[in-house]
This record gives C-alpha cells, structure tokens and sequence, in this order.
C-alpha cells in the first residue's frame, strides 16, 4: 500500500529504500532537469498544494523549494510525461519563461522521491526579506561570452560551498572557504572591497546562487557584476553543442543529488580524505549520526567500512537499537558538514 494513500498536498513520506526499490521497477526512462526564478510568491504554500497534486500525477520525483522570493527545483520525470510536464510548467504565471536545464550526466535516478518544501528563502542568505531586490540582478552571460570575459582578467569568483569547489572550478577562480551561502555572502563582498568598477565574474552550478549575489552586490555599489548564465550545468551544455567553444573549468560538477557530481572535464583535482591518491566522487559516512560528506575513494572504502573515523567505525558495530539510541542522544550533523571538522586521518589501526 502507499504510504501516501490519502495524503493531500504534503510531501512524500517514502524511506529511501522504498524509492529506489520502486525506482528500479520502472520500466521508462527519466529526465533530470533543474529550473529556478527569482519571482515574488504571496501564498508560496498555496503554490506547494498544486504543484505537489499536478506534478505526482506526472509521476514527478525530486527536491523542490518555494518561498516568497521564488522558487527552487531539481527533478526527474518520465520521458513520456517530460513535454506536458514543461507545458505545464510554463502554463504558470509564476514560471513564465523560466529556463530548464538539462541534466550533464543522466542515468535516471537522480531521485527517488517528490518533495516540495516552503522555506523562508530558496537561497538563505540570513538577512530580512527586503533588505535588498533579489529581481535587481547583474548581467547573464552565455558560455562564448563568459570565455571572452576570463581573457581579459577580471575577477572570477566561485559562489558554491568549499566541498563543490574542491572537485572542480574555473581556472582562476577565487573559491572562497566557507560552508554556506550565508557565511559566503558578506565574505565575498569584504574579498571584492575596492573592485566596485572593476568587472566582476560569479558562477555556481546552476546560477541560482551567483545571481542573488549579483543583486547583492549591485545594492552595495558594485556597478559591472556579471554572473554564467544557467552556471555550470548549461555552461557544459553550450560546450557540447559548440565544438569551437574552449572548456575553461577543470575537474566536476558537484550536484545536490544522488549522483553527487557530473564529469565536465577529465581531470581529477582533489583527492580521498583518507589516503590523498586522487579521487572525486564524494559519499556520506556510514554511521547515520554523523553522516559526514566526505570524499573517500574505493580502497579506503572498503578498508574503513565506509566510515570517516575510528569512532564513527565502532559505531556501526553496535546493535541498531544502540545506533537508533545515539541518534536521539545527539544532534545528527547535515548531510554537507565539513571533512574539516573532523580528523579524517585515521592514526589508529583497526
């Protein structure tokens, strides 16, 4: 029985082993796309209710946020459903025009579940909701026109998070150290602090989080703030559909999904916390306490039983109803904590 049976307008209450279960018996294929718009929302949760009724009957599946400042989305849908589903997206007065960015590297099964969430921002930058025009933002360039740009030295900067940056970024770029877009903004600014008339580069994956930064920065005087249009999904897009075009990024792509990062070039620039050979596909830590994000290659895997510690590791050896109790005892860390914060060395011998 579905445990959503009767449910209306909510989220999906499916554990995770139930969605890829059901997953797996899908006999079509699935696109994975993302779109986002900076658009004022009065009812957001009225907004939720039918986009969850409409969109569960199209057999949508992803991770989708709304606020008052707009919306957020990453999902997957059924091929045979993609076209209706884009005709109703922009059927919405809310997403008119709103652009759809393909998926990189696409096996469908991006996700495994459909969630839509109202948060006080898609992008939480911890400042109030009219401090600045989140609508008042800079210039979008395509991939031709970004290239041109990195030629002529302007400043580049990375608005993702360090654990993104750290499997891939553009040549150059300034990759600030934080773990947030709220730790991130006002750190920006201050590394940015006498450029006001200089010409200014922000990219991120899929351009939600350099165009908020765009508007911040045109609020406090910055006047030739440019952002990648669509970031760096679409900027990968471009690259394969125009062969003359120059691929300045190195390294991945991270993603917010199961997939955990798309190849936009063959190096590998980061390697495992545990042993520094080369590696760049992250994994969470067994231990669902701490399930620290981390990157940890094949061998260490299998070694440390896919833990990022000793402790972590004596753990998991415990009986589930210890585990399940520690977990109560304890704030569980999020899902993207930082590798630093933790000694992933491990000095001890199993």
């Amino acid at each position: 029985m579905d445990p959503n049976s009767g449910k209306k307008n909510m989220f999906n209450k499916l554990s995770k082993n139930q969605g890829l279960r059901l997953l797996v018996q899908e006999g079509f294929e699935r696109k994975t796309l993302s779109f986002y718009k900076y658009v004022i929302i009065d009812s957001p949760h009225v907004l939720r209710d039918e986009l969850y009724e409409s969109w569960k009957e199209l057999g949508v599946l992803g991770r989708i946020y709304l606020a008052r400042e707009g919306v957020n989305a990453q999902l997957s849908v059924p091929e045979y459903n993609f076209e209706q589903f884009v005709e109703l997206v922009h059927a919405n007065p809310f997403f008119k025009d709103v652009a759809l960015k393909n998926a990189v590297e696409d096996d469908g099964n991006s996700f495994f579940k459909l969630t839509i969430k109202v948060r006080k921002q898609i992008v939480s930058d911890g400042l109030p909701f009219d401090e600045y025009d989140v609508t008042n933002v800079g210039n979008h360039l395509d991939a031709k026109s970004w290239n041109k740009a990195l030629e002529t030295g302007a400043t580049v900067v990375d608005m993702r998070n360090h654990y993104e940056s750290e499997i891939g970024n553009f040549k150059g770029a300034i990759c600030p150290d934080v773990e947030t877009f709220k730790e991130e903004l006002p750190k920006v600014k201050k590394m940015l602090e006498g450029k006001e008339e200089k010409k200014i580069l922000l990219y991120c994956t899929g351009g939600i989080r350099c165009e908020k930064t765009s508007a911040y920065l045109k609020h406090h005087g910055f006047i030739d703030v440019n952002q990648l249009h669509g970031g760096i999904i679409d900027y990968a897009r471009q690259l394969d559909q125009d062969s003359t075009l120059n691929n300045n990024f190195v390294g991945k792509n991270f993603v917010f999904d199961e997939r955990r990062g798309e190849r936009i070039s063959n190096d590998i620039i980061s390697s495992c916390h545990q042993c520094d050979r080369p590696f760049d596909t992250h994994v969470n830590c067994r231990n669902l306490n701490c399930n620290l994000l981390f990157l940890q290659c094949d061998s260490c895997k299998e070694k440390y039983e896919n833990c990022c510690s000793i402790e972590c590791i004596e753990i998991v050896k415990l009986p589930l109803t210890e585990q399940k109790k520690l977990r109560k005892e304890n704030d569980n860390r999020s899902i993207y904590y930082s590798h630093k914060r933790v000694n992933l060395k491990l000095n001890k011998k199993i």
